[in-house]
């Protein structure tokens, strides 16, 4: 994407990422019935793979819509972590024949989900005891198996068909 010369991101690359964002949200709006079941997280990966470093500025336009919409308790600041985690996870994950593999991509958003309820308890360990922390994370573990069957279904049916689309979007912007 276009950088002005002082090396900042321009006007439309802006907007670009804001729509990114925009996106994300609107998925998680339109998936917020189904339990655990979303698309955000193959969105993440995706757009880690195409926008590199860029990416955190999606997520976190994404976490404060997010906040703006359903408010900013406890659980919000989970969020402020969780999708970094998964951004940087991608970023390891440099290779190239790494980058169109929707096998990988099935793996690792299958293991995310199953990570995601432990990555979401650290507010409450820190908050409120290693007690509290194990139980919500204890109680979470059906809606984690959900998440990540759900992220590995997503991601073989979606993944290169998306991937696809963006990188011709990008190459287009």
């Amino acid at each position: 994407m276009d950088k002005t010369k002082s090396g900042r991101i321009s006007t439309k690359e802006l907007v670009t990422l804001a729509f990114l964002g925009a996106i994300l949200l609107a998925a998680q709006v339109a998936m917020a019935p189904l339990p655990n079941i979303e698309v955000v997280s193959l969105l993440i990966y995706i757009y880690t793979q195409v926008y590199k470093k860029k990416v955190f500025f999606i997520i976190y336009m994404f976490v404060i819509l997010e906040g703006c919409i359903y408010g900013f308790g406890l659980w919000w600041f989970g969020y402020l972590y969780v999708w970094s985690i998964l951004a940087a996870v991608v970023l390891l994950l440099k290779e190239e024949r790494h980058q169109k593999s929707a096998l990988l991509s099935c793996v690792v958003l299958g293991a995310y989900g199953l990570a995601y309820g432990f990555l979401f308890a650290i507010p409450y360990f820190i908050v409120s005891g290693t007690s509290a922390g194990i139980a919500y994370w204890v109680a979470g573990i059906p809606f984690d198996l959900m998440h990540c069957a759900g992220n590995a279904a997503s991601a073989l049916l979606l993944y290169r068909p998306l991937r696809e689309l963006l990188g011709r979007l990008q190459n287009t912007v």
